[in-house]
């Protein structure tokens, strides 16, 4: 995995194998003269292969050597094995090309040409390219002065028990539903990738108020929760950690992920929530998912 070109930790054993109960895993490897040549992460369910449904993304995942052509074979081939196995039905969201280390959309060719595939669904989510530094927008400006007015102080720390109440609050009071990992998930990814796994925390009077987890590749700094307290908005905590994330912590990244804004199937877009990324500087990147039937 560490010489793939499109790949992040997530594809990692360790990673994945954290939630192996609720997936019936169908991970595929291609070899060429009994070397390996690409990996497709997937789970079964049923008669559909999914491009493993507990991750954000996934796709083939290749080495810088993999050419156009191979990938072309490789879906050939790789349908009539499917077919051979009772596989009627391929759902498949690609690496999104920002992760890439090296252009890496062979796949989408044969997607089109050889399996007649179909966007199903389409998500829309926001990206800093963190080297043109952009200016944020005038309210982002002012919470961050408001913050520093009020010294929040921001803190790179594993303290993640400090935090989830507020995320867990806050998202079922917005949106009535739970984070993705517990906390106690949560812990147990760190202590297996604590160079990719970062919290910070905002606190204010002694009192979390708000906080960040971010998940680093190779040059993308992927938030993956952001919530804080009503106190935590009003006095810019937010802004506060992004600052010292963007800025000082991490300014050689190429790009921030803010992730997706939509809801539901991906068709609604959550205009307040994309509203306030655009805020620091973001536009916006989309993840499509494929269908196609055997």
């Amino acid at each position: 995995m560490s010489q793939a070109r499109n790949a992040t930790f997530l594809f990692y054993r360790n990673y994945m194998d954290y939630h192996a109960d609720r997936f019936e895993d169908f991970s595929l490897m291609f070899y060429v003269d009994n070397h390996l040549h690409s990996i497709l992460p997937a789970n079964i369910k049923g008669d559909t292969l999914y491009s493993h449904q507990g991750l954000t993304y996934g796709g083939l995942v290749m080495n810088i050597d993999v050419t156009a052509s191979d990938v072309v074979q490789l879906f050939r081939e790789l349908n009539d094995w499917l077919r051979a196995a009772g596989i009627s039905k391929v759902v498949y969201k690609p690496v999104p090309w920002v992760y890439h280390q090296h252009a890496s959309e062979e796949d989408l060719y044969p997607l089109f040409w050889i399996c007649n595939a179909k966007v199903v669904s389409r998500d829309i989510g926001t990206v800093i390219f963190m080297q043109q530094h952009l200016r944020w927008r005038k309210d982002r400006r002012r919470r961050l002065r408001r913050a520093k007015e009020l010294c929040v102080e921001v803190r790179r720390e594993d303290n993640f028990r400090a935090f989830w109440p507020v995320l867990e609050k806050n998202l079922a009071d917005r949106h009535g539903v739970r984070p993705v990992h517990t906390v106690e998930e949560m812990e147990l990814l760190h202590s297996r990738f604590p160079k990719n796994i970062v919290q910070y925390n905002a606190y204010f009077e002694g009192q979390v108020v708000a906080g960040l987890t971010f998940y680093l590749s190779p040059q993308v700094l992927h938030g993956q929760y952001c919530s804080s307290t009503p106190l935590g908005k009003q006095i810019g905590a937010v802004d506060a950690i992004y600052e010292q994330a963007m800025y000082e912590d991490f300014p050689d990244f190429e790009y921030l992920d803010f992730g997706r804004s939509t809801e539901g199937d991906g068709s609604i877009l959550n205009g307040g929530l994309i509203a306030q990324k655009e805020g620091f500087g973001g536009r916006a990147i989309c993840y499509d998912t494929y269908e196609w039937t055997l």
